[in-house]
């Protein structure tokens, strides 16, 4: 398992609209793996990669029958939560609009980077108020808004504002870390799909089984805001089958029902059934969970109570398209301490892989 690849994704910076940096790294490993890549105007990185005969890992010349799939896409986000500069104020403290959603609980004293135009900066994060030694009981129950956090990079009022502009932006400033069979980190969500992006293309390619359908893996901009990317770039691809790729939320940790838990770390790859933004295709679905039984691949079916993934922005692009959800169960998910099990990752690879080898 590629996991320095997964440490540098998870690394790179790229707040939903800011997404460049982590594009660029994904274009360094992808150039021998797909014939087209192309950027398109919302900044979605398009590869492709033509049908393959098995063995030879040349394109193939048939085409598939018409009516069947000819076109599968996977849609994976390379945005993560975080923040734009809105206001920096005379004594140097940097306000936040927050890009993506966030419980305010888990945003007291952090380390963020400021990415500007010029350079990066280190910074602390902290809402406005009293500290500790001077609340009142009362001060200690509240919970501040996220507009109530500001930044402090440590510069007197003019220095900042000769560094930091409105628009740059804000992320939280956190290692991955490896942790016995788990991965942590602050951006898991979603590099976790980039990652299984380009591995599991890598996977189909070193099996040399071929494949009969044309592969399209979208690595797309503005999911954490709403599938902005993704809508544009699976308008633009016309799918016949969609591939939502991301986390989902393993909530099997104590404080939690286990009807509550949605996915359980260690049982692999969460087949994703249904969220706040679609409903996975039934009989995609089947030929997904066949075969992962018929490969071994551990897995688990899931359903999300509430929000969304790019799986729902590919089935409903154009005239529509079958679509079903690949997942990696995450705990805490969108803090910096987002959490996967290794075998869960693999397991999602391999389905994908797999998938991708036997689809028509």
């Amino acid at each position: 398992m590629n996991i320095d690849l997964l440490k540098r994704l998870c690394e790179t910076p790229g707040v939903p609209g800011r997404e460049e940096r982590v594009r660029s790294l994904i274009e360094s490993e992808v150039a021998d793996l797909f014939d087209s890549i192309e950027t398109d105007p919302m900044g979605s990185l398009i590869c492709r990669r033509a049908p393959r005969t098995a063995g030879k890992g040349k394109q193939s010349k048939k085409r598939a029958v018409r009516g069947e799939p000819r076109r599968l896409m996977q849609l994976c986000h390379m945005d993560e939560i975080g923040f734009y500069v809105r206001h920096v104020d005379d004594k140097g403290f940097l306000w936040l609009n927050n890009a993506g959603g966030f419980d305010p609980r888990n945003l007291f004293s952090r380390r963020v980077l400021v990415v500007t135009e010029d350079g990066e900066f280190k910074g602390v994060m902290n809402p406005g108020g009293k500290p500790i030694h001077t609340q009142s009981p009362e001060d200690r129950k509240k919970v501040p808004e996220v507009s109530e956090f500001f930044v402090d990079i440590g510069l007197s009022g003019d220095d900042a504002k000769k560094r930091v502009k409105v628009g740059d932006y804000v992320v939280m400033d956190e290692p991955f870390v490896e942790m016995g069979d788990k991965l942590v980190s602050k951006a898991l969500d979603n590099r976790v799909a980039c990652w299984l992006g380009i591995e599991s293309v890598r996977k189909l390619a070193k099996s040399g089984t071929g494949h009969a359908c044309e592969i399209v893996v979208a690595f797309t901009t503005q999911e954490e805001v709403g599938l902005r990317g993704a809508r544009t770039a699976a308008f633009a691809v016309k799918p016949d089958i969609g591939i939502g790729i991301d986390v989902t939320l393993a909530c099997d940790t104590p404080g939690i029902s286990d009807a509550d838990a949605v996915s359980v770390h260690g049982k692999g790859f969460a087949l994703h059934l249904k969220d706040g933004s679609f409903i996975s295709d039934h009989g995609l679905a089947s030929e997904v969970e066949k075969l992962a039984k018929k490969k071994r691949i551990p897995y688990q079916r899931s359903i999300l109570a509430a929000g969304g993934q790019d799986g729902a922005a590919a089935q409903q692009a154009a005239a529509g398209a079958k679509a079903v959800g690949i997942t990696v169960g995450t705990r805490y998910i969108h803090t910096v301490t987002e959490m996967i099990h290794k075998s869960d990752l693999q397991a999602a690879c391999d389905i994908l892989a797999a998938f991708m080898g036997e689809a028509k």
